[in-house]
């Protein structure tokens, strides 16, 4: 039997769970391989409606389209194109294959003709333990292909963190102007923030703990803005808003004593970094958001997602030890303290940390800046992706 193949180009399917987490890596995983390693990369979503938040320019209602070198397909069921098998097929986060995926996979197993893609399953992105001891380990399939389990992580012994070349030297020459930080709050509606004032970039999931840091920067001696996109976050302060969330336009203020609430238009892939880049503090969610606020070099709380008896704590404490490894241990509890709080929805507490953090933010900015490089190790992601994907 006859199998039409391409072996030069690798498929990655994602389907779009939390909106913007789950693409937001694939996306920029899809970017590097093909920029940096030239690989020719098809991206199938089966969102692109929520795609478009993070890549404005993607039109949702065609099926193929083209992006910085990226083949962009509608993922709809079934396909709308014949599919090509190629050298890779990457299944991002255990999302389901379709059928006639899988049937080309079965018929390239029993064809001696043609080789079957490597076939990944990129899973979360964890800082357990055990994730050295299950990376890169195989599983063979009821069509009796062996599927490898790809386990981003911090340690060389897992697959990496995704990071495109010179984005540190991007940052740092972003970061040594502040005309630039300036320009870019202007450039998205944003005015009224000078240099020297405090900013606070917040891109959370529903918590009182937002509404205690809110009270909390209310009553500081110093300007402090924070720039919250219209969406979850703003939906733990409407006591704050003047109308409904869904009435806010972007760009608009609302002043609170020495707190000042923007409201942020969403914004691309570059320009969200750009954006933690040039903010005093960030909190994040999610995935993607979680590691490129690590990357600004700039502290952080990471609001993850809540699971079931209270799992997502242990993941979460597992990255605290990772990131207070060489941090004085006072400024360590505080920040492992208010981390944990926030996560909790401890409102008070958040409240009485954040002045114990705010006291030492020179030693936990410099912490912030030293932890990219360490976190980074010796390769990141993509480069290890392809490694793995030749010795497979």
């Amino acid at each position: 039997m006859s199998i039409e193949t391409n072996n030069q180009h690798w498929d990655i399917f994602c389907a779009v769970v939390d909106n913007y987490g789950d693409i937001g890596v694939t996306w920029r995983l899809a970017q590097q391989l093909a920029n940096e390693y030239q690989i020719d990369i098809n991206l199938w979503v089966d969102d692109l409606n929520s795609f478009s938040h993070i890549l404005p320019a993607l039109e949702p209602s065609q099926t193929t389209q083209t992006f910085n070198s990226v083949t962009i397909h509608q993922w709809n069921v079934p396909l709308d194109i014949t599919f090509v098998p190629g050298a890779v097929l990457i299944e991002a986060f255990a999302c389901e294959l379709p059928e006639q995926v899988k049937r080309h996979l079965i018929a390239l197993h029993q064809s001696d003709d043609e080789t079957p893609p490597v076939w990944l399953n990129l899973e979360y992105l964890s800082a357990e333990d055990w994730v050295e001891g299950c990376h890169g380990l195989p599983s063979m399939q009821a069509s009796g292909i062996e599927k490898y389990f790809y386990f981003p992580g911090f340690t060389p012994k897992t697959g990496g963190l995704i990071c495109e070349k010179n984005l540190f030297e991007q940052r740092t020459v972003w970061q040594s102007d502040p005309a630039n930080k300036l320009a870019l709050f202007s450039q998205l509606g944003l005015s009224g923030i000078d240099a020297q004032d405090t900013v606070i970039s917040v891109f959370s999931y529903e918590t009182e703990a937002l509404a205690a840091l809110c009270q909390q920067w209310q009553e500081s001696d110093r300007k402090i803005h924070a720039l919250i996109p219209k969406g979850r976050s703003l939906n733990s302060l409407t006591h704050l808003l003047p109308c409904s969330v869904e009435e806010l336009t972007l760009g608009q203020q609302i002043v609170i004593n020495n707190l000042t609430l923007h409201i942020l238009p969403m914004t691309d892939q570059p320009s969200f970094d750009r954006l933690l880049w040039s903010c005093d503090f960030n909190i994040v969610r999610g995935e993607d958001s979680f590691l490129r606020a690590q990357w600004a070099a700039k502290p952080f709380i990471w609001h993850i997602y809540p699971q079931e008896d209270d799992y997502h704590l242990i993941k979460l404490e597992a990255f605290i030890r990772l990131y207070c490894n060489n941090l004085a241990p006072e400024i360590a509890q505080y920040w492992t303290e208010l981390t944990l709080a926030f996560n909790q929805e401890q409102q008070s507490t958040v409240r009485f940390l954040w002045q114990k953090l705010d006291s030492v933010n020179s030693a936990m900015l410099q912490h912030a800046q030293k932890w990219p490089n360490y976190a980074l190790n010796d390769a990141d992601l993509a480069t290890r992706l392809v490694q793995f994907v030749k010795i497979s």
